[in-house]
C-alpha cells in the first residue's frame, strides 16, 4: 500500500487570507508532479532534500504568484514520502488556484490527518506521537504544549517500551513452555513474573491516576457555582473571570439560567457554571432554572458551594452542603466557600469554621481571598506536571492502560492460585495487545480512521 500511494495535496495554514499560505504536497512523483506547474533554475526532481527553490507557480504561460519550494527527500521528511512545501502569498484566490493546478495534475486532496497518518505509517512516529501532533496544535495554555510536547518527543511511548519489553521477556518464555508441554519444564521462573508484573502494575498505576490532571490539562475543569439565590454567585465569577460576565443584581433569582465561561488559571484551564440559585420557588421559569443547576452539578468536576454569612443560619449551610455533596459525582470535589467576610466581626465567622473548618473565607466583592480560592482549585486538580512526566490526557490511553491493568492482575491471580502456563500467557498476550494498542504496535483501519479523522486538514 505505502509503495504506491499517491501523492495528496492540501493548504498546511489557517484558513482565510494572511502575508503567506503554505500548500503542502507529499507520496510518490510529487516532486515531478510540481515541476509541471513550476518555473524556476532548476527542477525540483533534480533538487536535493532539505533545500529552498525559488520559483514561480504557472498555468501556461500565466504565472499565478511567486514562490519559494521547500524540498524533501524521503525518508528524511514528515511524512517518511517525497515532500514539497510551497510557500505562496496569502491571497485566498492565489492558494485556491495553486491547490487546483496540483490536483489537475494528478494530486488527491488530503484527508484530515493523512499526512500525519502517512508518518505513522512509514514508521516516522508511533500513534502516541501522531496523536500528540493534534494536542499540540490545540495547546492553549502552557501546560497543555508542555503535555504534548513531552509525549511527540517520545516520553511516554519509551515508559510504555520499557513496561511492555520487560513483559514480552517473560511472555516468550511462557510461549516456549507451551511448546514443550510435554516435558513438563519451566522456563519461567514464577517467583521473578509475580515480581516483574507487581512491577510494571505500579508503573500503570501512577499514569492511570496522572489522567485526572491530564484531563484537566487537556479538556478544562468544570467548575459548578452553587447555592441558594442573591449570595454572590454571579460576583465570584465577575471576580474568578476578571471581568463582568454575570448579570449582578441584589434582586433574588436574577440567575435563571447556567452562564459558563473559562479562564486560564495557574495554567490549568476552569470552565465555570453560574448556575440558578437553589431554592423553593412557584416561578415555573426559575424552577427549570433550577433543574438545570442541578444537572450541572452531577457533571461538573469541582462544585463550589457559596454561602452568604450575612443571611445564612448554621441549619441552612448544613442542608445546601448536605444537599450539593448528595447530587455531585462521586469523584467530584467540592469547596464550602463562605461569602461576605467584609460584613462580619471574626467572631461570627469563627462560629461557622468551628463546625466547618475547611471553609475558606472570601469577600467576593471585595475580591478577599479569591487568590486562596484558586489555589485550593488547582490543589484539588492535582499536581502540576514536571517537565519531562509523562501525563495521560486521552481517554482512549486510559482505556488500553486500564484494561492491561485488569489483564495483568489476572496473571497474579492465576500465578498464586497455580493456574497451567497456557492460561497465564492468555492474560499475557491480554497486557501486551492493550499496551500494543496505545503506540500503535497493534492497530485497525478503524482505530487509525477515529484517530486521524479528528485532525484538520494539512497535518
Amino acid at each position: 500500500m505505502l509503495a504506491e500511494q499517491e501523492p495528496i495535496v492540501a493548504i498546511a495554514t489557517a484558513p482565510g487570507a494572511g502575508a503567506i499560505a503554505v500548500i503542502r504536497i507529499s507520496g510518490k512523483g510529487s516532486l515531478n508532479l510540481v515541476d509541471q506547474v513550476f518555473e524556476g533554475k532548476r527542477k525540483l526532481a533534480e533538487t536535493a532534500g532539505n533545500s529552498i527553490v525559488y520559483g514561480f507557480i504557472k498555468d501556461g504561460f500565466e504565472r499565478i504568484d511567486e514562490v519559494l519550494i521547500s524540498v524533501f527527500r524521503s525518508p528524511f521528511s514528515y511524512t517518511g514520502e517525497d515532500t514539497a512545501e510551497i510557500s505562496c502569498h496569502g491571497s485566498v484566490f492565489i492558494q485556491k488556484r495553486v491547490l487546483e493546478l496540483l490536483i489537475e495534475k494528478g494530486a488527491r486532496m488530503a484527508g484530515p490527518g493523512e499526512f500525519t497518518m502517512r508518518a505513522f505509517l512509514h514508521g516516522k512516529k508511533d500513534l502516541l506521537q501522531a496523536e500528540a501532533v493534534a494536542d499540540l496544535i490545540a495547546a492553549e495554555n502552557h501546560a497543555s504544549h508542555q503535555v504534548a510536547m513531552h509525549q511527540m518527543r517520545g516520553g511516554f511511548s519509551a515508559d510504555l517500551a520499557q513496561l511492555r519489553d520487560d513483559l514480552v521477556h517473560f511472555a516468550a518464555l511462557i510461549e516456549l513452555e507451551l511448546d514443550f508441554s510435554q516435558e513438563d519444564v519451566e522456563f519461567a521462573d514464577r517467583q521473578q513474573l509475580q515480581n516483574v508484573v507487581s512491577k510494571i502494575r505500579v508503573g500503570l498505576a501512577k499514569l492511570l491516576s496522572s489522567f485526572k490532571m491530564g484531563n484537566a490539562i487537556k479538556n478544562g475543569v468544570p467548575v459548578a457555582i452553587a447555592g441558594q439565590p442573591n449570595v454572590g454567585k454571579s460576583t465570584l465569577l465577575n471576580a474568578l473571570l476578571n471581568e463582568d460576565r454575570a448579570i449582578v443584581s441584589d434582586i433574588a433569582g436574577t440567575t435563571r439560567d447556567t452562564i459558563e465561561d473559562e479562564v486560564i488559571l495557574d495554567g490549568i484551564r476552569f470552565r465555570f457554571i453560574d448556575t440558578a440559585g437553589i431554592r423553593s420557588t412557584s416561578d415555573s421559569i426559575e424552577k427549570l432554572g433550577i433543574e438545570r443547576s442541578f444537572d450541572k452539578i452531577r457533571s461538573a468536576t469541582l462544585i463550589v458551594v457559596l454561602i452568604d454569612l450575612t443571611q445564612s443560619t448554621m441549619v441552612q449551610v448544613k442542608d445546601i452542603w448536605h444537599e450539593v455533596n448528595e447530587t455531585k459525582r462521586k469523584d467530584a470535589d467540592s469547596i464550602l466557600v463562605l461569602n461576605k467576610s467584609d460584613h462580619l466581626s471574626p467572631d461570627s465567622i469563627s462560629q461557622f469554621l468551628e463546625v466547618f473548618p475547611k471553609a475558606l473565607v472570601i469577600s467576593a466583592k471585595a475580591k478577599v481571598g479569591i487568590s486562596e480560592l484558586v489555589k485550593t482549585m488547582v490543589h484539588l486538580v492535582g499536581e502540576k506536571p514536571a517537565a519531562e512526566q509523562t501525563i495521560v490526557t486521552n481517554v482512549r490511553h486510559y482505556d488500553s492502560l486500564y484494561k492491561a491493568d485488569l489483564a495483568l492482575e489476572e496473571v497474579l491471580s492465576g500465578l498464586n492460585n497455580q493456574i497451567s502456563a497456557d492460561f497465564v500467557a492468555i492474560d499475557i498476550r491480554k497486557a501486551l495487545y492493550h499496551l500494543g494498542e496505545i503506540t500503535g504496535v497493534v492497530s485497525t483501519d478503524e482505530l487509525l480512521g477515529n484517530i486521524f479523522g479528528r485532525f484538520c486538514i494539512g497535518k
